[in-house]
């Protein structure tokens, strides 16, 4: 009996740092590596290439053979890209396609037209919504109009008025992978983001009843939800846990080429969050209430957002 109870322990023990150490969901990092067939020959459109995280997928992307289609308003970045990228097709192959989700319908669907014509006309195998707005801090009752229009346009009825566009192309073929770069935010509630983690929740909703409705024809949908990514905007000195932008490319396409629908990407005690708000909500909303305050204050004053000492009360001075 001693004998399975210190096997049980050391079971515990070691899952119990796995966990403390881990920068993904457990399902995400038991798939181990991308599958590069599923990668390799693929027509892959990611917007929001211009820098960041898309900037990294670009470059990881085709590193693994991929015929890529970049997307971001500013042309001149995606030319700068596009000489940074090696692979199989890259740079040579890579085509720059000029896009503004707030365009409208008609310039959306022009741009699908284009995307769907290139590499003679072989149609987009994956869509990777990545593009999004970069949302000042600010508390709920805060949010100017002006922000929240903004947040939504880019956050939400870009990608899927782009996606209402892209899909039907997809099921003429019989198959298509959407891949959408959300949030922890979009999982968990984010003081001090309320336009920002309402985009996020918006689309979680949107694409997870899509795949419902049309995975049984050929269409794919993976969520990504990073939390903290380490990003040239966020190097200010903050003492903050980031996942790298190298890491969480690659993570991300592992989850795409495994086919995974949702995956969630960072450190502790963002991680610990989502698993609580997931499978244990009253803890997890609890839990949130309790820094959320607290959180704002560290937001204007440019500390650690992510701190487990926002849990706990600051003493007085006498």
């Amino acid at each position: 009996m001693m004998i399975l109870f210190l096997i049980f322990l050391a079971i515990f023990i070691a899952f119990f740092i796995k966990f403390l150490t881990a920068d993904a969901d457990f399902t995400l990092l038991s798939k181990g590596n991308v599958k590069r067939e599923e990668i390799e020959d693929k027509v892959i459109w990611v917007t929001g290439a211009s820098r960041g995280i898309g900037e990294i997928l670009a470059k990881q992307l085709a590193s693994l053979g991929a015929k890529l289609i970049i997307s971001a308003r500013n042309e001149a970045e995606l030319q700068r890209v596009k000489q940074q990228l090696i692979g199989k097709y890259a740079p040579r192959d890579v085509m720059i396609l000029p896009l503004d989700l707030t365009s409208g319908e008609e310039s959306l669907r022009v741009a699908v037209e284009k995307a769907e014509s290139f590499f003679d006309a072989a149609g987009v195998d994956y869509m990777i919504h990545n593009a999004a707005y970069e949302r000042p801090k600010s508390t709920a009752l805060d949010v100017t109009e002006e922000t929240l229009k903004a947040t939504l346009d880019v956050n939400v009825v870009g990608p899927i008025s782009l996606t209402r566009m892209l899909v039907p192309y997809m099921l003429k073929r019989g198959r298509g992978h959407l891949v959408v770069m959300s949030s922890a935010a979009g999982k968990t509630p984010a003081p001090g983001q309320a336009a920002y983690s309402a985009s996020k929740f918006a689309v979680n909703g949107y694409f997870h009843t899509l795949r419902s409705e049309l995975c049984r024809k050929g269409i794919k949908v993976t969520v990504v939800c990073p939390g903290p990514v380490e990003t040239p905007n966020s190097r200010t000195g903050s003492t903050e846990r980031r996942v790298s932008s190298e890491r969480c490319a690659e993570l991300t396409i592992i989850a795409a080429s495994h086919g995974i629908k949702e995956a969630w990407i960072s450190y502790q005690p963002v991680l610990a969050v989502m698993y609580l708000v997931q499978y244990m909500p009253t803890v997890g909303y609890w839990l949130m209430d309790k820094i959320g305050a607290k959180r704002v204050e560290a937001a204007a004053q440019k500390g650690n957002t992510y701190s487990v000492n926002l849990l706990f009360d600051k003493k007085k001075e006498s």
